[in-house]
């Protein structure tokens, strides 16, 4: 049965844009729209400082809102220049992301300054591809490049699928992205089934059905073959530019977007100009607040909750670019860190983790009971003396499911973990319930012993909010692959970092698991490639804890400031 899809074509222009075509060195044109203040009332100067947004999603298109950010920024005295990438929607070139970002960033910079409008002065804004934009644009080094505000995202998209130094499992939700945004102009909505083997024969029948095919996706599926998404001169290796990093604390890749910005704040010529905005958010800016959401919060479908969600986006940028484009504000005006504390409001902080924040192990004890349901097995102040055990079953055929096929609107959904923690093949783990609060603000990290009778398994980690209801809802999480014949048992896996407060009656708690589907391809236990493997063998993965090889998880708190 042939494939069927939505192909999604560019939607028209705002009618209070500008559209315009900017010329790139090889004569490629990109389709540019340019928001400009409202003129002024008397005669004065009208040239503005620029905030350049270069992206694939379709600069017109709704899901991007541009067209009302624009009034934000624009309201502030500044002009907006918001361009398809090349190859995407109406501008012209080959569809290939990445490599071409760095001299397109520079001719368009280039293209702003030589404008009558334009004061020589340019910042950039956007996230996930768009943040990777501004860091190709920094790589470039042009010289009108003031500031950039680059929210959830990474440096380098290598960085997202295979972290430095450690093997991952295969995130076929973040590698599918280019099978449906990278193939042509257009953008393509399709649904396949990803439990049915060989994988790969899913995405060969959805583009042949469309007729084209996405060049990234074939150099990650079904082997990754390592191209660097820095096509020359990496951007932290650029001349320093003052950079806000906007993270989430529930986006799906905030783990390599607060590398990015723990690497910088600490590199001479950098730390000086970094500066961070972290809020209780996922990758599509739905609220912790707000989680699960409502009809009336969806600023997906309801225009009243869009208008309410913007200021929040745009406003971090709007403060920030005042000092370093405009220059109407002095430095000393911003936090060099500015958190929310999920469940507890906003805090500011000179550095990031906080100075009052201390590292907290919890060691993992009592391994006969994480098997059960939660809150099965301890978390514990001190780590048991005597070894101790706990095994699953991964079975390809049966994975843990993930219960989002969107985890870039995980808030959407957020939904209560507990029934996956009760399956026979996931661990799980509780600490003692809260007399107080308990304050999360920093790294976690969760270091266990683990071995496996396949040659390659996979461990899945995520620290859970055990309710007194029983529900129990994610905080952070982390994965990681590893081979049977390594020289150690121990597994280090980065859970990313958090701003989150556990309140009273509430307990800190840990699943531990082999599979996490659909949301990544499961291990196939025979060693075989999981996108192209027709057969699967079940392994038995069993946690080591205690003894000589305790097992813990470290988490970063501060003092309860509860009145």
């Amino acid at each position: 049965m042939p494939f069927t899809f939505e192909r999604i074509g560019a939607a028209p222009v705002a009618a209070d844009a500008l559209p315009c075509v900017a010329r790139m060195r090889d004569g490629v044109r990109l389709a540019t729209d340019v928001y400009l203040p409202a003129a002024p009332s008397a005669a004065t100067d009208t040239a503005y400082p620029s905030v350049l947004v270069r992206l694939p999603y379709d600069k017109n298109s709704r899901y991007v809102y541009f067209d009302r950010i624009a009034r934000l920024f624009t309201a502030r005295g500044y002009a907006v220049v918001v361009q398809d990438v090349r190859g995407k929607f109406r501008s012209g070139g080959h569809t290939l992301p990445f490599l071409r970002e760095s001299e397109d960033g520079y001719d368009t910079i280039d293209w702003i300054v030589d404008q009558p409008w334009s004061d020589g002065r340019v910042g950039m804004f956007g996230d996930s591809y768009y943040g990777f934009t501004q860091w190709a644009a920094v790589a470039a080094q042009h010289p009108a490049l003031r500031a950039i505000v680059p929210r959830m995202t990474a440096a380098d998209f290598n960085a997202i699928w295979q972290p430095a130094g450690r093997s991952a499992p295969i995130w076929l939700e973040g590698i599918e992205y280019f099978a449906h945004h990278w193939v042509d102009n257009d953008s393509y909505e399709y649904r396949v089934d990803r439990t049915r083997r060989p994988v790969i024969e899913q995405y060969e029948a959805v583009f042949q059905a469309i007729g084209n095919r996405s060049l990234w996706f074939d150099l990650l599926a079904p082997r990754h073959a390592g191209l660097s998404t820095q096509s020359g001169l990496h951007p932290f290796d650029a001349r320093p530019v003052p950079v806000l990093h906007c993270v989430g604390w529930f986006d799906n890749i905030v783990t390599a977007h607060m590398r990015d910005y723990m690497e910088l704040a600490s590199r001479p010529g950098w730390d000086a100009v970094q500066y961070l905005w972290a809020g209780a958010v996922d990758h599509e800016n739905y609220r912790l607040a707000h989680a699960p959401v409502s009809a009336q919060d969806d600023h997906n479908t309801n225009e009243d909750a869009l208008e309410r969600m913007l200021p929040l986006y745009a406003n971090p940028a709007i403060e920030f670019f005042d000092v370093f484009l405009k220059g109407v504000r002095p430095v000393s005006s911003l936090s060099k860190v500015t958190w929310e504390l999920g469940h507890a409001g906003w805090r500011t902080s000179p550095v990031w983790p906080p100075v009052d924040s201390v590292p907290r192990t919890f060691w993992l004890t009592e391994a006969a009971r994480a098997t059960g349901p939660l809150p099965g097995a301890h978390l514990a102040d001190e780590p048991a003396r005597d070894e101790q055990a706990a095994q699953w079953t991964h079975d390809p055929d049966s994975p843990v499911p993930s219960l989002v096929e969107d985890s870039f609107a995980y808030l959407h959904v957020h939904p209560d973990l507990a029934p996956v923690a009760a399956r026979d093949d996931v661990l799980a783990f509780s600490g003692p319930v809260l007399s107080e609060s308990l304050d999360l603000a920093g790294p976690i990290g969760l270091d266990v012993h683990v071995t496996g009778t396949a040659p390659e398994f996979e461990v899945f980690a995520k620290v859970l909010d055990l309710g007194p209801d029983g529900r129990a809802h994610m905080i952070s999480r982390g994965q990681v692959s590893v081979r049977a014949d390594r020289s150690s048992d121990e597994i280090h896996l980065d859970l990313g970092h958090t701003g989150y407060r556990l309140r009273p009656g509430h307990r800190l708690a840990l699943i531990v698991a082999g599979s996490d589907h659909p949301l990544f391809l499961p291990s196939t236990g025979t060693g075989e490639n999981p996108w192209t493997a027709v057969t699967t063998k079940p392994g038995t993965q069993t946690l080591h804890t205690g003894g000589a090889r305790p097992s813990r998880l470290t988490v970063c708190v501060v003092p309860n400031d509860t009145p």
